[in-house]
């Protein structure tokens, strides 16, 4: 049985200048976490704002759930990026919640969602009262995965998550990331220049360089049957690092 899909990009281009992305054709399987991965200024970022649809390509299509995206499509994704990306004004929960109550959620329902997530993230329960300055690094974190996952969403897009947190809070939160994909089985697409994020993540992998994809398969992949020499130099600088 062939796996659906859950974007599908063809011939998409998205450049500034000397940099960016494409032309690119690429499918991210649905249900499956990916990680999209290379050296700075290759196109990572862009594509998941490319998927996202906060920019246009500038030619070809991107496609989600075999539609184009646009505000609808939007509703059913979930969106993380570094350090949480928190408004300093409103507490974890308003933070959490923000689209909740532009769409007109009632109090109990939010009251409930904010319980069930905060368990599900291990946020301590006292920590949805405080704002984002008084939360560790590792808690904005979790109030930023809470808020992407607040309206359940198909899709959480993930842009260098974990990459403003100290090495062992980093850790802890890559194992308790896995499990949380595993357990809600949702199309992931995760964005880092961390190939050893990366393998503790997902097991497919996108390796872009210079806007292109240069090798996507499993980590295993990339080690034993690299397609070219740059494949091997990122691998290898990988694990130095």
């Amino acid at each position: 049985m062939a796996a659906t899909v859950a974007f599908a990009l063809r011939g998409v281009t998205r450049r500034y200048g000397e940099v960016g992305l494409g032309p690119l054709d690429l499918d991210l399987v649905a249900g499956r976490a990916s990680a999209v991965i290379g050296p700075s200024g290759c196109g990572k970022s862009t594509l998941l704002r490319l998927l996202l649809g906060l920019v246009p390509p500038r030619a070809g299509e991107v496609r989600f759930g075999g539609v184009a995206v646009d505000d609808r499509a939007r509703l059913r994704m979930g969106y993380v990026i570094q350090d949480g990306g928190l408004f300093p004004h409103l507490t974890a929960a308003g933070n959490a919640a923000i689209v909740a109550r532009w769409l007109g959620w009632d109090p109990p329902r939010i009251a409930a969602r904010l319980a069930e997530l905060a368990a599900l993230t291990r946020l301590p329960k006292g920590a949805l009262a405080r704002y984002p300055g008084e939360l560790s690094g590792g808690q904005r974190q979790r109030v930023g995965l809470m808020r992407a996952l607040f309206l359940d969403p198909e899709v959480l897009l993930l842009d260098e998550p974990l990459g403003a947190l100290d090495p062992l809070v980093r850790a802890e939160l890559q194992t308790e990331l896995r499990q949380l994909f595993d357990q809600l089985g949702k199309t992931v697409v995760l964005v880092t220049h961390d190939l050893g994020e990366a393998a503790a993540l997902t097991e497919h992998v996108v390796l872009l360089r210079d806007g292109l994809v240069v090798q996507e398969g499993t980590i295993a992949d990339l080690v034993e049957r690299p397609a070219d020499p740059f494949v091997t130099r990122f691998v290898r600088a990988g694990r130095m690092g």
